[in-house]
């Protein structure tokens, strides 16, 4: 078997572009009103679509750093069945989960209409950015089997 690539050390200018991307996107973020609890939200959702381990990890950890109950993050995959989160949270969760399974031709734009109207422009503008961009990170750590190591 050979060796494992972490792509993201072979390549390490793409890798530091992607995590400028990211910087951004927490300023705008902040811009637009949406706190640090609401955008982990999104990368440990997207993280839980994606079965990204190495992500997963790592913004639990910066979830409860942020504020976060354990309570919120364990029914996170339920939060539809939940009043735990507001509803800029739930347009949050449910646009991040819109962009990570892309629906089909006839419910895409009803979907992204819907979170359009819940959320400011800039708000579904970063979000959407926000969930591009964990998808992403998600790809490079599957690709890269980054390990998840014990604390």
């Amino acid at each position: 078997m050979s060796e494992k690539v972490f792509i993201d050390k072979q390549h390490r200018p793409v890798y530091q572009a992607m995590a400028a991307t990211a910087a951004s996107i927490r300023s705008a973020a902040e811009e637009a009103g949406l706190g640090r609890i609401v955008m982990e939200l999104v990368n440990v959702r997207v993280s839980q679509l994606n079965g990204c381990a190495f992500c997963l990890d790592l913004h639990t950890r910066q979830s409860l750093e942020a504020g976060e109950s354990e309570q919120r993050l364990a029914v996170l995959p339920a939060w539809r069945d939940t009043a735990l989160f507001d509803e800029t949270e739930r347009a949050a969760l449910g646009l991040a989960e819109a962009v990570t399974q892309l629906p089909g031709g006839e419910d895409r734009e009803g979907i992204y209409a819907k979170y359009r109207a819940q959320l400011s422009p800039e708000q579904f503008s970063v979000l959407s950015w926000a969930a591009i961009a964990i998808n992403a990170f998600n790809r490079v750590s599957i690709i890269s089997g980054h390990p998840v190591r014990k604390r």
